[in-house]
């Protein structure tokens, strides 16, 4: 057997607002009811008895009075009262007739003739555009005969014309259809009339017969309609529909006409006139009921205790709706609501969860029939409830009201619920609900559910950061005047402490533990009671998860106070976690943290890395270098433990290496930034002593405003750190394009002497053993080095590159020392051509580079001054032969043989030069000729030339009378003229124009030489 589904927690909807005895006015009971709201203070209840009288009842917020009564049909019940607010009438059904009233009973009712054996009435509404008012429908009609109409409405009720032939039928009579197109334009005329007098609609069932009329005011009527005394109106039949008999009740939707009998519910259009079968009822079923839902525009029907959803075209929408106490005797609408009276009892459904909401009772049992009813035609929030003597009035409950009614009885999920529910009907606003969120998360607060109660603010978009700094920080404080007052709706207590805040908790579940062994029930939450929660755990819950709402908050866009106010009580809330890697990052990044609020705690508590981030971030500099220092001072000493580190894994010894290069490196990033020169100089030398690298990088940063004066850098470098010196000289070469002769002078110098010291130490320790362990050591030295090269070549690329520094003064530094190659390139530097040969190719012994520099030189003599040093070395050396022949080789043909043979000394062994000098011989005697061959065709060239000048000097032309200007066409005759190579003649003026080296064809002789042929050059 399946569990039956939970009854939903009851609310308050509908709450009692008057009651009226009608035993003092009318012993006949209540047959039918209505209501008309006529202000917010007034509404008019109208009471029609079994005996035929019509009771008027006028209710305000205090009270229900009777005004007025009046017989309509005396002993014939009244059924149906249909309130015409908008033209203060009534239209009642009685005794099978339907009859005209005044809204305030002041005059007799008025019957319609010629409507008798009416068995039900109900008035046309259309959904279109939430119209509420009933349709001129011949209007319409009209309107939409004459001209296109976009609506649905319009284009139906032109179908309907069009299927109107034979005129129109008024009470029964047919009309001409000359006198149906003077109605017409009688109508078109008074249209500005009908929002003033209003037309109104209606179905009227009769026998088998479905009539639509309209009820028309006024003097519009023409001599064959139906007057009642002038003065109130009549109805006039628009068509006639075939319908089917015993038609209890209706309903007119649009379009279509809903009707029930007992048989089942039909649907019939209004426009073609045919029907359809929507579904029948079982056989011993109840009376049928249909209401209209004015909300959703949907029509319910009642099948026995189900209430069935339909929309105009007889669709099944959404669920049905099932009442517990079987069918009932009336139905309502209130808002979202549906309300069904029965047996004593009223019960408030919800349209769309089909939940009951709330139940009322206002009668015993076997009070008799009940009538519920509602506005029709409005948003009403007043439903009467009639029994068979009395009338209770019911007042909506203020949406406000019933929040806060599930509210306080802790049901929090169910009044989000309903606030989105009331939101979505329209009747809250888009702020109330996060003001609701806001103010649920409060309760939870105060009910230790922390986590939820974050929830909810964070689903806030109305909270403000600031209301919960009192939970943080007691008042008075700093950020005391951002906090909200009196806000929400007092439900919970004043923001306190979130300390305070746990330790009421607890007492609140001490309490209740008491009071449930004495069997008195609390709304304390069932696990806290079952299993209390520890004052640490809370706290720490709490902690965390305002934590995760500051941080949601710092996303947002903020007010600066309120900014400050969240970064300074995040990082309280942080350090009350000892979430180290949280402050750190905080006070690392871009905040607004609030220094003054946070020195003193964080100084006391032990954060100095926080405390020295924060001091960055502002910009207090010095402060926070100093707190840097400490730190890597007490990491060495071991005063001091990192406690990131504390629970790692790891050497001691390794862990105050590490903290200590922390503790430099974040020195070093504030250091990079810093102009203050005379702060970077006092902390360049305890980051150097931990890591030089860091120290080059502070001092060659790119990222500061104003560079450092070099002088005072050079000045502050420990004369120890010599890397450090000689790496602040490079970049300033290099980088900075410094051409200072002193720099470039010291930086030379400082090579030099490094350079002669590591020559001395490799030389020195090569050899033993113990040697080999200090090699050992300083290879594992120069990887730690700065630099990448070795420090040798480093200077010879410098003393090559550079012709800023001062020669002599390096090479009175290296005078005695092995750096051959270094005093090469500086006595090439100082131009004593013979001693850079003598060294590169003596003391070197560096054939190739010699004969380099031999080339570079440029002249025959340095190739035999270098052949000399080969051939008489001096001191004692043996002739380098080898090299001598080496150097025959690549450059004899340079070289005069006879100075070669000179130079040979007669110790040389022949078999080495022979083959040598015989190229040397044979390359000169090549060259001797081939010059020759040059020689003499440069002769012949010359001659041609010579030849060509002089025939082009020698032609001969002839001019006449009749000679023109190739130019001008002018005559030449006597005129000085000219001839340019391509024959073409010109005057002088025109070849003064021209210029020598065009012609008149165009032709530049510069660009475009003509060469004719002669006895050597031809084309």
């Amino acid at each position: 057997m399946a569990k039956p589904e939970p009854e939903p927690r009851a609310r308050t909807v509908l709450e009692p607002l008057t009651q009226f005895d009608l035993s003092t006015h009318s012993q006949s009971p209540t047959r039918s009811l209505a209501i008309s709201t006529v202000s917010d203070s007034q509404t008019l209840i109208y009471i029609g008895t079994l005996a035929g009288t019509l009771i008027l009842l006028q209710s305000s917020p205090k009270t229900t009075s009777f005004l007025q009564a009046i017989t309509v049909a005396d002993g014939s019940p009244i059924d149906r009262i249909i309130v015409l607010s908008e033209i203060a009438k009534l239209l009642v059904l009685s005794d099978g007739s339907l009859f005209l009233l005044d809204s305030l009973l002041s005059q007799p009712a008025k019957k319609l003739a010629f409507f008798k054996g009416v068995s039900a009435i109900t008035r046309r509404f259309r959904s279109t555009g939430n119209q509420t008012e009933s349709t001129d429908f011949i209007d319409s009609t009209a309107a939409s005969s004459s001209s296109s109409s976009s609506s649905e409405y319009a284009s139906a009720s032109q179908r309907l014309l069009q299927r109107l032939s034979g005129g129109i039928r008024s009470n029964g009579l047919k009309i001409k259809e000359s006198e149906q197109q003077h109605q017409q334009q009688q109508q078109q005329q008074q249209r500005s009339e009908a929002n003033n007098l209003g037309h109104f609609v209606f179905a009227v069932v009769i026998g088998k017969r479905l009539i639509l009329v309209e009820l028309v005011l006024g003097n519009r009527l023409n001599k064959s309609d139906v007057d009642v005394n002038g003065v109130y109106g009549s109805l006039v039949v628009l068509k006639e529909i075939q319908c089917i008999d015993g038609v209890i009740t209706l309903v007119w939707l649009d379009d279509s006409i809903v009707v029930g009998t007992v048989n089942g519910y039909s649907l019939f259009s209004c426009v073609t006139g045919q029907s359809g079968i929507i579904f029948t009822l079982p056989d011993m079923s109840t009376p049928p009921q249909l209401k209209l839902l004015w909300k959703e525009w949907n029509v319910l029907l009642l099948v026995d205790n189900v209430g069935v959803l339909v929309d105009e075209h007889g669709r099944p929408v959404g669920g049905s709706l099932v009442f517990r106490r079987g069918q009932p005797d009336s139905i309502g609408e209130m808002s979202s609501y549906v309300v069904v009276v029965r047996d004593g009892k009223m019960e408030v459904y919800h349209k769309k969860s089909g939940s009951c909401i709330q139940s009322i009772s206002f009668g015993g049992e076997g009070v008799g029939a009940c009538i519920v009813a509602d506005e029709e035609v409005r948003s009403g929030k007043l439903v009467a409830v009639a029994t068979p003597n009395k009338v209770i009035c019911y007042r909506k409950l203020p949406s406000e009201e019933q929040i806060k009614d599930v509210l306080r009885k802790k049901n929090f999920k169910e009044a989000i619920a309903l606030v989105e529910e009331l939101e979505c009907d329209g009747e809250l606003s888009k702020d109330m609900l996060s003001f609701v969120h806001a103010q649920v998360g409060f309760l939870l607060l105060f009910d230790l559910h922390f986590e939820e109660a974050v929830n909810h603010f964070l689903q806030s978009e109305t909270m403000q950061p600031s209301e919960v700094f009192p939970f943080i920080m007691r008042d008075p404080n700093r950020w005391s005047l951002l906090v909200p007052r009196n806000r929400y709706w007092g439900l919970h207590p004043p923001p306190k402490p979130v300390e305070d805040v746990v330790d009421d908790g607890l007492m609140a579940i001490q309490r209740a533990t008491f009071l449930r062994k004495a069997g008195v029930e609390t709304l304390i939450d069932e696990d806290f009671l079952l299993n209390p929660p520890s004052r640490a755990d809370l706290l720490e819950s709490a902690i965390k998860n305002i934590i995760r709402y500051l941080e949601v908050c710092r996303e947002k866009e903020l007010t600066l106070p309120v900014r400050e106010g969240v970064d300074t009580l995040l990082m309280y809330l942080y350090r009350a976690l000892n979430r180290i890697g949280d402050m750190e990052k905080l006070a690392s990044t871009e905040n607004s943290c609030i220094v003054e609020e946070l020195e003193t705690l964080l100084d006391d508590s032990g954060h100095l890395r926080t405390l020295a981030f924060l001091y960055a971030s502002k910009g207090i500099s010095s402060k926070a270098l100093a707190i840097w220092r400490i730190l890597a001072r007490n990491y060495s000493t071991g005063l001091w433990k990192d406690p990131t580190l504390e629970n790692d894994i790891q050497d001691t010894s390794n862990n105050g290496i590490s903290s200590k290069e922390i503790a430099a490196v974040e020195a070093s990033k504030i250091l990079e930034e810093s102009s203050d020169q005379d702060l970077v100089l006092q902390h360049l030398g305890w980051v150097a002593d931990i890591n030089q690298v860091l120290a080059v990088q502070v001092l060659t940063s790119e990222k500061r405003a104003n560079q450092l004066s070099p002088d005072e850098v050079i000045s502050a470098i420990d004369p120890r750190k010599v890397e450090i010196f000689q790496r602040y000289l490079q970049w300033l070469i290099e980088d900075q394009d410094c051409d200072d002769t002193q720099f470039h002078t010291l930086y030379a110098l400082s090579l030099a002497k490094s350079a002669i010291d590591a020559f001395e130490a490799e030389n020195t320790y090569q050899n033993s053993d113990i040697g080999r362990v200090d090699e050992a050591v300083i290879s594992d030295n120069r990887m730690n080095s700065i630099f990448e090269s070795p420090v040798r070549e480093r200077l010879q690329i410098f003393l090559s590159s550079s012709d800023l520094y001062e020669p002599e003064e390096v090479l009175d530094l290296i005078e005695g020392s092995e750096l051959w190659l270094e005093k090469a390139i500086l006595y090439r530097k100082l131009g004593q051509e013979a001693l850079v040969l003598q060294i590169l190719a003596l003391k070197l012994e560096d054939s190739e580079a010699a004969e380099q520099y031999c080339a570079e030189i440029g002249r025959p003599d340095a190739y035999m001054q270098l052949l000399d040093m080969y051939l008489d070395p001096q001191d004692g050396k043996e002739p380098m032969f080898k090299a001598a022949v080496r150097l025959l080789h690549n450059h004899g043909e340079s070289l005069d043989p006879l100075q070669v043979l000179e130079k040979l000394s007669p110790d040389m062994p022949l078999q080495l030069a022979s083959e040598t000098i015989l190229r040397m011989f044979r390359a000169r005697l090549h060259h001797h000729r081939q010059g020759q061959i040059v020689r003499n065709m440069s002769r012949a060239v010359d001659i041609d030339a010579r030849l060509a000048r002089l025939e082009e000097r020698s032609r001969h032309v002839q001019i006449n009378d009749e000679s023109l200007c190739d130019s001008c066409h002018a005559r030449l005759g006597t005129k000085l003229f000219a001839m340019y190579p391509d024959d073409t003649i010109v005057c002088y003026k025109c070849f003064r124009r021209q210029g020598e080296s065009t012609s008149v064809t165009g032709r530049n002789f510069k660009q475009d030489i003509l060469i004719k042929p002669g006895w050597l050059v031809t084309r």
